[in-house]
């Protein structure tokens, strides 16, 4: 009985996708370029609005590395018709919530809000594209905010102190070998030149994708954006990042010296962007990794040998080939080498052995399950179809995932594990209190 169980709860699954189908997101463009997808979602009077920009640190060079996330910033400090601080009151007056973050790839603005709202948040972003104020006194008190944040961050944060270190080792020459942040002696020069035409490039309205869910009209959107977007001219098309990562051809090591209790340990293997058609079986291996108590790096490293405190996998999507990363703390002083040897046994068990078909079902189904769960939201509805249209080149491919991932089979989890987690296409990251001299 139990064997059937598991591809019943898939079947579940799918009727859940009925929810939402793909022509259920109304699309359209502007004449500028800029991109909107809507949702209309009447299952609570609310609504949202996400702003994809395809800009992120991948973007920068050394000399103006940080300028991604420091726009992050700037764009809550004023423009023409709202000044500074007055994005968030206005928001806050009609009852909205406002949220943004900035990867290597892209920087995203979320707005959270009432459906009755809906005008305000245009006129609020349209404001702020069209119009934000890169005054020099804002900037130098900007620039001081993030320079905090960047030392603080490294200061308190052990496990950023690693990863900058070590993504700084797995890439040579590609610009995912700067930090997000970037480096401090870039963000204390840059010019007013380096602001004014970073901004003018990736704002520009052709390099962003709007999407909208929730209880609205599109042709109420469409409206809208025509009055408060459309006028807002669009720019040459941002150059691309032609730079390719050399092949890594052997195992890379930094050892990092900080006060910390245990050692701490990341590891990061050179695997393809999301276009590729090994994504969803990494994606597949990732969980079986370190999705769960009974994950396989859990159940061997924290529960039965317990040498790790914690052990975790990850792989997200990106524009460019990327790092699948496996990361632990160790559960004593000085033992970050007995933690790494064992965290490549069990790799090596997945590469040898491969995953048993019912193992392979359950992370399916861990899978599927959260990323229904996520759809059933607005706001889900609006980060997945956002992310689908940006990443993968077109938001249609959201509703492919489910098949995606069951046609992923345990031959093809074997087979990217050979591919990829090998030692020459890794780097390894340790960061502990007493290093040799």
């Amino acid at each position: 009985m139990k064997k059937f169980l598991l591809p019943v709860l898939l079947i579940i699954s799918f009727n859940a996708m009925a929810q939402i189908k793909a022509n259920d997101v109304n699309s359209f463009t502007l004449k500028n370029g800029m991109k909107f997808l809507v949702v209309e979602d009447n299952s609570i009077p609310n609504a949202n609005m996400y702003l994809f920009f395809k800009v992120g640190s991948r973007n920068e060079h050394q000399g103006i590395t940080g300028l991604s996330h420091f726009f992050e910033h700037m764009m809550f400090n004023g423009s023409k018709k709202y000044g500074p601080k007055m994005f968030d009151r206005t928001m806050e007056f009609n009852g909205g919530a406002n949220n943004a973050y900035t990867t290597e790839n892209v920087t995203v603005y979320t707005d959270w809000f009432p459906a009755s709202a809906l005008e305000v948040m245009f006129d609020l972003e349209s404001d702020r594209i069209a119009n934000l104020s890169i005054d020099p006194k804002m900037v130098e008190s900007e620039r001081g905010v993030v320079l905090s944040e960047r030392s603080t961050g490294l200061e308190n944060s052990p496990w950023r102190v690693l990863l900058e270190g070590l993504q700084a080792t797995a890439f040579q020459e590609h610009p995912y070998h700067w930090p997000v942040i970037g480096y401090e002696d870039d963000m204390k020069n840059w010019t007013q030149a380096d602001l004014e035409k970073y901004f003018r490039t990736y704002y520009a309205p052709n390099n962003c994708v709007v999407v909208i869910s929730g209880a609205v009209k599109t042709q109420n959107v469409k409206a809208l954006a025509e009055k408060y977007f459309a006028s807002i001219p669009a720019q040459p098309e941002p150059e691309p990042v032609h730079i390719v990562e050399p092949e890594q051809k052997g195992e890379r090591t930094i050892t990092i010296q900080k006060d910390v209790a245990t050692p701490y340990l990341a590891v990061g293997y050179h695997v393809p962007d999301a276009k590729s058609k090994d994504f969803y079986a990494l994606v597949l291996l990732k969980e079986i990794l370190s999705n769960g108590k009974s994950s396989r790096l859990h159940k061997a490293l924290v529960e039965d040998k317990q040498l790790a405190t914690m052990v975790s996998a990850s792989y997200d999507e990106s524009f460019d080939p990327t790092l699948f990363f496996v990361y632990a703390m160790s559960a004593k002083e000085n033992g970050d080498s007995i933690l790494e040897q064992e965290i490549y046994k069990e790799i090596e068990k997945i590469k040898t052995g491969g995953v048993g078909e019912r193992e392979l079902q359950k992370v399916k189904n861990q899978k599927l399950m959260e990323f229904y769960n996520q759809i059933e939201t607005i706001n889900g509805k609006s980060n997945n179809i956002g992310t689908y249209e940006v990443f993968f080149g077109d938001y249609k491919k959201m509703f492919d995932a489910p098949s995606e991932y069951n046609k992923v089979t345990a031959d093809d989890i074997k087979r990217v594990a050979n591919e990829y987690l090998k030692k020459r296409n890794r780097t390894v990251g340790i960061l502990k209190t007493n290093v040799d001299n």
